[in-house]
């Protein structure tokens, strides 16, 4: 799910040339979410897959990008592609900014963030399951631990936002676990 809503900054490096060159408009819905109380149980894991979620404590800026890029792709999540390496890690290690990966068979399998805001709202910044794994159940176990741990924090509200580039499936996920739309936006973005 990518922050639509966020500014990102131009980093000047080659990737950022390479955006640039090949940048289009698209328009989207975004749709805002919130959950007020936590779910009133959780989703087990799929028994079709060795699973393991790891807390990723100062995870690399090459490995973040990779569950960025390979997970993103394919919904056009461009924010965070336009930083720079030391701005990037500026991001994905600020207090109150937790990443969490799950690993499947040993690879990894998905990731999601947390980001915790003044006034005690818990965001899920990003969220998303790398394409191989897509299809097995892993997204409503890894949402259902998403949430555990956004509600082990004691957040007055957890809050996401997704978008119609988004899997076709996200919106429905997020309010069958308990999210309930807030608001909706029509959006441009730069693609």
């Amino acid at each position: 799910m990518e922050r639509v809503g966020r500014r990102s900054r131009s980093s000047g490096n080659q990737g950022d040339l390479r955006l640039r060159k090949s940048r289009r408009t698209v328009e989207t819905t975004v749709t805002f979410l919130e959950m007020t109380s936590p779910a009133a149980q959780r989703v087990p894991a799929p028994a079709n897959v060795k699973l393991a979620l790891m807390l990723a404590e100062n995870p690399p800026v090459h490995f973040y990008r990779y569950l960025y890029d390979t997970i993103g792709r394919s919904h056009l999540w461009v924010d965070r592609r336009r930083l720079s390496d030391a701005e990037l890690a500026e991001v994905i290690t600020a207090e109150g900014v937790d990443i969490f990966v799950a690993y499947g068979n040993g690879v990894p399998a998905g990731y999601f963030e947390l980001e915790w805001r003044n006034g005690g709202e818990m965001w899920l910044a990003y969220f998303g399951i790398i394409p191989e794994f897509r299809g097995r159940g892993l997204g409503k176990w890894l949402l259902s631990e998403a949430l555990a741990a956004a509600w082990l924090k004691v957040p007055e509200r957890v809050r996401v936002e997704t978008c119609t580039l988004d899997d076709p499936r996200a919106l429905p996920l997020y309010q069958r676990l308990g999210f309930t739309p807030y608001e909706r936006r029509q959006k441009i973005m730069e693609a």
